[in-house]
């Protein structure tokens, strides 16, 4: 099976780093294109306006924070990569996401910026290898 598109998850997690630049090789040797994706928190459905909009900016704009060393990563690697900002649950968008983008392969880290240690996979790791259209490479 030829890969021509791999996504990439990302939480700013050590393991979403490792796994960027795990997705450099693939991305060089195999042509393929990427999709970076970002899992921000929910938006606020109780509060009103004004408010919910500066919420809603004050989400956005930590995304775009979180997100932009990968981009920077990807522009030094001169791998062309698109990518979206998408609201959580995490497991559920990136398997939903693969499926519509027509992804055949998720990189992503074992685990993310979860307050449950211990555990071997994060959660949302755990429910994208179960819930995956393709393949999924986790990344330690």
């Amino acid at each position: 099976m030829k890969i021509k598109q791999i996504m990439i998850p990302v939480d700013n997690s050590r393991y979403s780093f490792d796994a960027v630049q795990y997705s450099i090789d693939y991305a060089k040797s195999m042509e393929c294109k990427i999709l970076l994706l970002h899992c921000h928190k929910q938006f606020p459905t109780v509060i009103g306006e004004p408010h919910l909009q500066v919420a809603i900016n004050k989400i956005l704009e930590n995304a775009n924070k979180l997100m932009e060393p990968y981009r920077e990563i990807y522009r030094e690697n001169g791998i062309s990569f698109k990518e979206l900002l998408l609201e959580e649950p995490a497991g559920k968008v990136i398997s939903e996401t693969a499926k519509i983008e027509g992804i055949n392969l998720i990189i992503m880290g074992s685990k993310g910026m979860s307050d449950l240690a211990g555990l071997i996979l994060g959660s949302t790791t755990h429910k994208v290898l179960h819930t995956a259209p393709c393949p999924v490479l986790v990344v330690r």
